[in-house]
């Protein structure tokens, strides 16, 4: 996929979505950001479902790699 269309995948994330992704990829489960953020773990999951699509990924590595690639992780 071409930078151009990931950045504007990455610029179509709503802050939540973001604030799911950052956390995922800095190692957190599904459940630890639930309760982090005070949401259902059916939320996180819909909000990483949502992250995959928009990303045009396809799992937590690819985020990761995305985000180390960028220096998105801390």
């Amino acid at each position: 996929m071409p930078a151009s269309s990931v950045f504007a995948a990455q610029a179509a994330l709503s802050d939540r979505e973001f604030e799911v992704f950052h956390l995922l990829v800095t190692g957190k489960s599904i459940t630890g950001i639930a309760q982090q953020l005070c949401l259902s773990v059916k939320t996180i999951s819909t909000h990483k479902a949502r992250v995959l699509q928009k990303m045009r990924l396809h799992s937590i590595a690819d985020l990761t790699r995305y985000a180390i690639e960028h220096d998105l992780e801390d």
